[in-house]
Parts: structure tokens; C-alpha cells; sequence
């Protein structure tokens, strides 16, 4: 059965725009998955970073998927490593950053993959798109993602252009 996931896209290398089509034209490639809609971009500045670094360009894919979110995610990490993303460092710089947001109504605590994704809710850059696409998503274990909003409006981020689909 089909589950509707959201990815987060985030780069600040590399031409962050090219970057981030590139990966939502990799992600509607994904076997068994299908993109249903991407948001517009965004810029945002970086956040929990001690060094400077270029602003970063992100966005939210919504796919209907029948992979498990295991499979899911590492995809979306056989994706980044195509993109030459290197997690040398926390909050490093990237060319290219895919984060599963959340699957269905599902939450998990596993080494690897949490469920829904931890700091969803304290980012504007993750926030505003989301809600773009799905204006009441629900995020599981924490209500509607718009009521976190409000919260998030100290984060410098700017609206773009729409993300060109495949």
C-alpha cells in the first residue's frame, strides 16, 4: 500500500538551485515512488553553525511511496552520495541534503531513522515548505506543522521561485 512521505531538500554549494532539481528529478526516479509535488524554494540562512558558510536554497517533495521508509532513506542517501555529499562534519556545508521529513503517520526511533524527523518543527526552512504543500499536515506525536510557525518567525528565510519538476 502506498504511503505519502515528505523529503526535505537543502544545499548551499555547488549552484544550490541546480542542485536541488537535480535531486527532486533523482527522487521521481525512485522505483515504486512517484513525486506527487515539490514546494518552492527557499533561502535560508545556515543554522547551528559556527563557521561561515554560503546561505543555503531548500525545499519539500511530497512522493507517494511503496518503499519502506528504510529503503526510503537510503535511497534519498544513495542520492546524496551521487550529488558528492560528503558528512564529514556536522552542519557542514552540502551540496546536496535529504532529509525523510516524515512517512505517512509514522513515528520510529531507530540508530538510523527517526520518525518524524526531530527538529521538523523548530525550522522555518522546513516549516514553510511543508506547509506549502500540505497546508494541514499533522506531524505525528505533535499536531499541525502550521502552529509551529509562529515560533520560527526569527529565522531569516526568503521565498525564491517555484522549483522546477521534472
Amino acid at each position: 500500500m502506498p504511503t505519502i512521505a515528505f523529503v526535505g531538500l537543502g544545499s548551499n554549494l555547488a549552484d544550490p538551485v541546480r542542485q536541488l532539481a537535480r535531486g527532486v528529478a533523482a527522487i521521481a526516479r525512485l522505483p515504486r515512488t512517484r513525486l506527487v509535488a515539490a514546494s518552492s524554494l527557499y533561502r535560508s540562512a545556515p543554522v547551528g553553525v559556527l563557521a561561515r558558510q554560503p546561505d543555503y536554497v531548500n525545499a519539500v517533495a511530497m512522493v507517494e511511496t511503496a518503499l519502506r521508509p528504510e529503503a526510503l532513506l537510503a535511497a534519498l542517501r544513495a542520492i546524496e552520495r551521487g550529488h558528492r555529499r560528503r558528512r564529514a562534519a556536522r552542519n557542514a556545508p552540502r551540496s546536496l541534503d535529504l532529509d525523510l521529513l516524515l512517512f505517512g503517520a509514522q513515528c520510529r526511533q531507530g540508530r538510523h531513522l527517526l520518525l518524524p524527523h526531530p527538529r521538523l518543527h523548530l525550522r522555518a526552512f522546513v516549516l514553510r515548505p511543508l506547509v506549502e504543500l500540505a497546508p494541514d499536515i499533522v506531524v505525528p506525536g505533535r499536531g499541525r506543522a502550521r502552529r509551529f510557525l509562529p515560533r520560527t518567525k526569527t529565522q531569516r528565510l526568503h521565498r525564491l521561485a517555484q522549483l522546477p519538476t521534472p
